[in-house]
């Protein structure tokens, strides 16, 4: 059942232009939400400190302002390249509805209309799903730190689980609602943690991992319609 849903996802990626769209307007959407954080940092540096600064023993520093603006640079740079890949996730989580659509075109026809996801959830549930993710990580460092050997594999269990819970439940959502939803996650636990180990696996892989929001959508569309069948 894992396999099924990730190869019919990976086929189809490769074959239909309407998931490829997804997958574009999603990391297009990224990078400007970066590029924007980005100038907001580094404009917001500068004027932390205004025109001039008079320090004990020094003086009027006219330059600090530029400076760092100037050191802000470098470090948005490299927290672009990890924020990256949660922030498309988000953003790709705002799609979901479109790419399960394109997958229940072709896999499942004759299905009755799905539930429209207001737009207002939708939002709350992709800040929620970031939010919780970039926390999650973040703790996840310390532990990194300690288990060193091991870091690999608490990244890919603890963004399994986050992955495969939250694009699970939007998956479900659309045929069965929110409350069966929780339901049939908490059923399945343990096949849909496994599914996104399966899908957080290449998160670690630069490039790759960017495909990984619009792969797993279409991926947990097949395994809730496969639990769906069985239930």
């Amino acid at each position: 059942m894992i396999l099924s849903s990730v190869s019919q996802a990976l086929a189809q990626f490769g074959t239909d232009p309407r998931f490829r769209a997804v997958f574009w307007t999603g990391i297009g959407i990224t990078v400007a939400v970066l590029f924007g954080l980005s100038v907001l940092v580094i404009w917001g540096a500068g004027a932390l400190v205004g025109d001039s600064v008079t320090l004990p023993w020094i003086g009027t520093i006219n330059w600090l302002d530029n400076a760092l603006s100037l050191a802000a640079i470098p470090l948005m740079i490299v927290l672009s390249v990890f924020l990256m890949v949660p922030v498309a996730s988000a953003v790709t989580s705002l799609f979901l509805d479109r790419v399960a659509q394109v997958v229940e075109d072709r896999h499942y026809p004759g299905l009755p209309a799905a539930d429209a996801v207001p737009l207002g959830d939708q939002a709350m549930d992709t800040l929620g799903f970031l939010g919780t993710m970039l926390a999650a990580n973040l703790v996840a460092v310390i532990l990194y730190l300690f288990f060193v050997p091991l870091a690999p594999f608490i990244f890919w269990a603890l963004n399994g689980f986050l992955l495969g819970r939250e694009y699970f439940t939007m998956a479900a959502i659309r045929r069965v609602g929110r409350i069966e939803a929780k339901r049939m996650r908490r059923r399945s636990l343990g096949t849909i943690w496994v599914t996104g180990i399966v899908m957080a696996v290449p998160l670690s892989i630069p490039i790759v991992n960017l495909l990984v929001p619009v792969l797993g959508a279409a991926a947990f569309t097949h395994l809730f319609h496969a639990l769906d069948q069985r239930r």
